[in-house]
């Protein structure tokens, strides 16, 4: 027999006791630096980053991802216990992030894609925004083939890109761009390469260098980890690393071997180069579907981290764990943000 409102009453159930159980956040970070322009919003400037840390030391409780987990699984989850991660392995991660993190005695977590480590090449999303975002002119149309298919782009007045326009979008975002604009073309572009497997990636980006008449350089602000940057970010007891696959495919896309391959692989490498467990994963992209959370469990890490934005407690999933993105706030601002989180 069904009872009616039944559904309606779980549901209310649920809200309360969480609204009174202890709650902990998971910060998401990429990159601590200043560039010239950020698509997706992933630097925080080193001056700004301090203040997040000061905000934590002064009224929170900083926990590593291991340290939170574990509370997790234990039923101990202390209130207010923030912990720290880093997606990607940008440099500037051991370079800016770890002296600050130091200097204020806070944990965090580092997710490394293996497969970008010591390359000559930017991740692709950079190098993407390096070619079709640098001022000046581009032709009018472009012509893509992707998996068999042609893709026929055009920029319209976009084609013409000045310092000005340049300026006008370093704070832009890519996915709340103006249809037109030379930052909704990049917008597209990411779209059509997200998806698809590093091979064909790459193919295409150069196809789009070619066509843009651009040099193959990377930019040295935009570089990942060195293998042995790796060790020195890890070295001593505040950091912690973790996987975030090879190549950062867009996992739920990929075949259920690939998926395993890239997990797997991560992790293998990652040990290799520390010589200890790796035993904390994030989701490239956020992106991943119940074969994925399982992969991850069964290639034997303790947890693994989403971008769905909430708090952790007594029900969250921890191969589901949510996770907040951090922006570059001031630190008065990036208190609010926390109260927001902790509070909504």
């Amino acid at each position: 027999m069904k009872i009616p409102g039944r559904s309606k009453l779980r549901r209310s159930l649920h809200k309360l006791q969480k609204r009174f159980a202890p709650k902990a956040l998971i910060l998401m970070y990429h990159r601590v630096g200043e560039v010239d322009i950020d698509p997706w919003a992933l630097c925080v400037t080193p001056e700004n980053f301090a203040e997040h840390l000061e905000v934590l030391q002064k009224d929170y409780h900083p926990l590593s991802l291991t340290e939170l987990v574990k509370a997790h699984q234990g039923g101990k989850l202390p209130n207010r216990s923030v912990a720290i991660t880093f997606d990607d392995g940008y440099a500037d991660n051991l370079h800016q992030a770890k002296p600050l993190l130091n200097r204020y005695g806070i944990p965090a977590t580092v997710f490394v894609s293996t497969g970008y480590l010591g390359q000559q090449r930017e991740f692709w999303w950079d190098e993407l925004e390096r070619l079709v975002l640098a001022p000046g002119q581009l032709p009018e149309k472009l012509s893509l083939k992707i998996n068999g298919k042609t893709h026929e782009l055009e920029l319209g007045t976009a084609r013409n890109y000045t310092q000005q326009d340049y300026k006008g979008d370093r704070t832009a975002k890519a996915h709340k761009s103006i249809p037109g604009s030379r930052m909704f073309f990049y917008y597209e572009l990411w779209q059509l390469l997200r998806p698809l497997p590093e091979n064909e990636r790459l193919q295409a980006l150069e196809d789009i260098r070619i066509w843009a008449d651009a040099k193959p350089t990377a930019r040295h602000s935009h570089r990942s980890l060195l293998p042995e940057e790796v060790s020195l970010l890890g070295d001593g007891e505040l950091v912690e690393i973790g996987a975030h696959t090879v190549t950062h495919p867009f996992l739920s896309e990929q075949p259920t071997a690939l998926q395993a391959d890239e997990i797997q692989g991560s992790k293998t490498q990652l040990e290799e180069m520390l010589n200890r467990p790796v035993t904390t994963f994030s989701y490239p992209f956020g992106n991943y579907t119940t074969e994925t959370v399982e992969l991850a469990r069964n290639a034997g890490f303790s947890c693994a981290c989403s971008t769905v934005e909430d708090t952790v407690w007594t029900q969250s999933q921890r191969f589901q764990l949510p996770r907040f993105g951090a922006e570059n706030w001031n630190g008065e601002e990036f208190a609010k943000q926390l109260s927001r989180w902790f509070h909504g």
